[in-house]
């Protein structure tokens, strides 16, 4: 990724302009950490990126950002700006493109992301940003009082640092943190969902729950359960115990795993019927809740003679012929039965001892 980035950074450079690899990846190549995301910072407009690259996707040409496919990779190209205002503690809702790298980094978050690469893989670090990674801490370019109201997502995106990369945050930085939590209330669920996905999925989400407690953000996120739950691996297990379905927004598929979870999290018994009803994959995040090894659990379910009703091995036409009879309603329980005694080793699943039970336990006309 690194030599295609310098390539395309030298393809930008031979039609006359200046371009440099920005923020997470380089500080990233510096930590020794993999990273997919490459952006790039240039002083081409984005009409003059789109001439220079054929394959390009302007999804944010209004903030002069767009998206560029080279050598197969993608990468997002963004002109040096300068933002003017603000909306919403959000968004700005004013920009200005200039021709300078330095008061383009001074725009951004934070001085350990504006460690740049130019086209022939040298650093540039115009900010003091190896100092801070070198240094392990996470402090804001210029004022956390402004920068802080500006954007207050940068909020949650210095806890999330702080939690992947195992950096500290800056005092004073915390301390505006405190001082503006309240802003959180009026970024949309998505956003803070998003954030705090990437959060409670790090192997270091333990440091990021300390953090969002010890910087009084749980009111302002309303996920007052954050104080008393369980820390487990997995983000559905702790969103589940959050209980916040009516705040913020799940995927459907989400909602059906963290309702699964909410069922099962008070069980005290795993057995081969609750793994047979919600699967594996629940079972075992209901497992980290219960400190049940996941191997256990997959050995259990491995052991289990039918995983669903399709490996009975008599199926539904062949029932009927043994009973003699038309299909009808009567199979929806018959083969509830026959899941039950398969799975408790009453009956074997083989054709054979299926048929002799069915023949026993139900007439034929």
């Amino acid at each position: 990724m690194l030599e295609s980035s310098l390539n395309l950074l030298q393809r930008i450079s031979d039609y006359g302009y200046e371009a440099y690899i920005v923020g997470g990846f380089p500080r990233d190549l510096k930590l020794g950490r993999k990273t997919k995301d490459i952006d790039i910072c240039t002083d081409a407009t984005p009409m003059e990126i789109m001439n220079i690259f054929p394959d390009t996707d302007a999804v944010n040409s209004e903030y002069g950002t767009i998206i560029v496919t080279f050598e197969k990779t993608r990468f997002e190209i963004t002109t040096f700006r300068k933002e003017i205002s603000y909306t919403g503690n959000r968004k700005p809702s004013k920009i200005q493109y200039i021709d300078s790298l330095k008061e383009d980094l001074d725009r951004r978050d934070f001085v350990m992301n504006t460690l740049c690469l130019d086209k022939n893989g040298r650093e540039i670090d115009l900010l003091g940003a190896n100092k801070d990674i070198n240094d392990k801490i996470i402090r804001m370019i210029g004022d956390p009082k402004i920068r802080l109201k500006e954007d207050a997502l940068r909020i949650l995106r210095a806890i999330r640092f702080a939690t992947i990369l195992d950096f500290e945050i800056d005092s004073n930085l915390k301390n505006y943190i405190k001082k503006y939590a309240h802003l959180l209330k009026k970024l949309s669920y998505d956003r803070k969902k998003e954030e705090l996905d990437r959060i409670f999925a790090s192997t270091n989400k333990e440091k990021g729950i300390k953090l969002l407690c010890e910087l009084k953000l749980i009111d302002a996120l309303e996920i007052p359960k954050l104080k008393s739950i369980k820390i487990t691996p997995s983000s559905l297990v702790t969103w589940a115990l959050l209980e916040v379905n009516n705040k913020y927004n799940f995927t459907v598929s989400e909602k059906d795993l963290i309702d699964d979870i909410v069922k099962l999290k008070d069980i005290k018994v795993l057995n081969r019927k609750v793994l047979y009803e919600y699967g594996l994959y629940v079972c075992s995040l209901v497992g980290e809740l219960q400190d049940i090894d996941k191997t256990e659990i997959t050995k259990m379910y491995n052991e289990m003679p039918i995983k669903n009703k399709l490996d009975i091995e008599l199926k539904p036409v062949e029932i009927c012929e043994v009973l003699n009879k038309e299909p009808g309603a009567f199979l929806k329980e018959l083969i509830k039965d026959l899941e039950d005694k398969i799975l408790s080793e009453i009956v074997k699943n083989e054709k054979e001892d299926i048929i002799n039970y069915i023949r026993k336990t139900y007439k034929a006309d």
